[in-house]
């Protein structure tokens, strides 16, 4: 493979020809080949979006020419524009300040900038005013917030529309409730909708809560959080920057010896993301018992068939969206676990496990922006109540026993509900059987309608 030679400040090193990156890069390739985990994308482009407003800055404070700042701008473009992804080829078991992927941004973008005919030092110019202390922990927060703003939420509220639809097509079905996996009182399905509605609506207005520590940014803490070599002011004049940039409003962590020692707003914001993964659980694993069939099962609702269900029993349709679902859910589980320990392990002015947190944090965001589209399309889109298995499940259950209480005690109605239950007849067989009372009553009492 045809390669040049580039230099650092540890000597001479051969880089691919082809290639834009350059020494630094180069020994970080070679010295970690650990896994198949690449640095998320998501990474980089919040690399380029921070790189354009430290250029941005640095021109307003003299430390770049305006054609020098607007060549990094132009060169950032493209890299979020994904067509530089190439160069990016960075592990994410590398150094744990990133520094490695910061350098790596800085040289492909001082290349592709001397190519145009404009000459750039990666550490001198692009990386001027900043460390990787503080642009790693900048560019995680920023991806973070962008992953949440642009892809979760979105998702999550289409989902969140097609269950309001859904209670408002089955406001009129009263079926039997279950606690325990035992039954329970009736309710209105449109009711027990409801509640998955604001099992996906609740954690995203945690996740809302989450974006405003989310946007405060380490950048202007440089090395150890004391600002050193970065111009009094830069840290706004970037914010402002990366605000106009993305549309969203970060500001300055206004005590940098936090913003670069704690994770804390990624494990707050984290915890909501497993919030909703806990609750897309829960929702997947009612909607599969509901479906479970198909005779022999609950039966209760109707899914959609996508795909055979089975190598060798023909026929058989299984509630695939609904296991993955789950099984999303429990990466995002682990990856809060992962994300929370390596957030306990700053030492003194940094912690040194930020490429974990990053991979972690936005595999996370990518899953349930992901499952809950899919989920959505492929399964709640098509979701029907079967309305005559509703109807006989709510009259054959003895808990409708529960409305007789005021009428005939507690006592006497669980003796009711235990004769019904032994000798295989309905409950009003078995209360009319007791002389509880008689059908004119037991009918008037009984009433599901009234019991929601």
């Amino acid at each position: 493979m045809p390669s040049r030679i580039e230099r650092d400040t540890m000597g001479e090193i051969a880089v691919p020809a082809e290639h834009h990156w350059g020494a630094q890069t180069q020994r970080s390739f070679e010295n970690f080949r650990i896994g198949t985990e690449k640095m998320p994308r998501e990474i980089i482009t919040a690399f380029a979006f921070l790189k354009e407003g430290c250029a941005r800055a640095n021109a307003e404070f003299g430390k770049l020419t305006a054609r020098q700042a607007d060549t990094v701008a132009a060169v950032c473009r493209e890299i979020r524009a994904g067509e530089w992804d190439g160069e990016f080829p960075l592990a994410v078991w590398q150094t744990g300040s990133g520094t490695q992927t910061n350098m790596n941004v800085n040289e492909v973008i001082a290349h592709l900038a001397a190519e145009r005919g404009v000459p750039l030092h990666p550490n001198d110019q692009v990386n001027a005013s900043q460390s990787s202390n503080d642009t790693f922990p900048s560019a995680l927060h920023i991806a973070a917030a962008l992953a949440v703003e642009r892809g979760v939420l979105p998702a999550a509220q289409r989902l969140s529309e097609t269950l309001a639809r859904l209670e408002r097509e089955n406001e009129d079905i009263i079926k039997i409730g279950r606690t325990h996996l035992q039954d329970a009182t009736p309710l209105r399905f449109s009711q027990e909708i409801s509640g998955w509605r604001e099992l996906v609506d609740a954690p995203c207005r945690m996740l809302r809560a989450a974006l405003e520590e989310l946007r405060r940014l380490a950048i202007g803490g440089t090395a150890v959080g004391t600002g050193l070599n970065a111009p009094g002011g830069f840290d706004a004049a970037v914010c402002a920057a990366l605000t106009e940039l993305t549309g969203t409003a970060f500001v300055p962590d206004e005590n940098k010896f936090h913003a670069l020692t704690s994770k804390d707003a990624l494990v707050f914001a984290h915890g909501a993301l497993k919030a909703l993964a806990a609750n897309l659980m829960k929702i997947a694993n009612d909607v599969r018992w509901y479906a479970s069939g198909p005779r022999c099962g609950l039966g209760e609702i109707h899914i959609p068939e996508n795909e055979p269900g089975s190598s060798i029993m023909p026929g058989k349709v299984n509630p695939t969206q609904c296991e993955a679902v789950t099984m999303t859910a429990v990466q995002v589980m682990g990856n809060d676990a992962a994300i929370g320990f390596a957030a306990s392990q700053g030492n003194f002015q940094l912690n040194v496990f930020l490429p974990v947190c990053a991979q972690d944090f936005l595999q996370s965001a990518r899953l349930l922006t992901d499952v809950c589209d899919s989920f959505r399309v492929h399964c709640m889109d098509g979701l029907t109540a079967d309305r005559e298995r509703m109807e006989r499940n709510l009259h054959n259950s003895l808990m409708l026993v529960t409305c007789l209480t005021p009428e005939i005690g507690y006592e006497r109605a669980a003796q009711a509900a235990k004769k019904a239950l032994r000798e295989g007849t309905t409950l009003r067989e078995a209360v009319l059987s007791l002389g509880l009372m008689d059908g004119a009553a037991f009918d008037a009492a009984v009433r599901p309608e009234k019991m929601v």
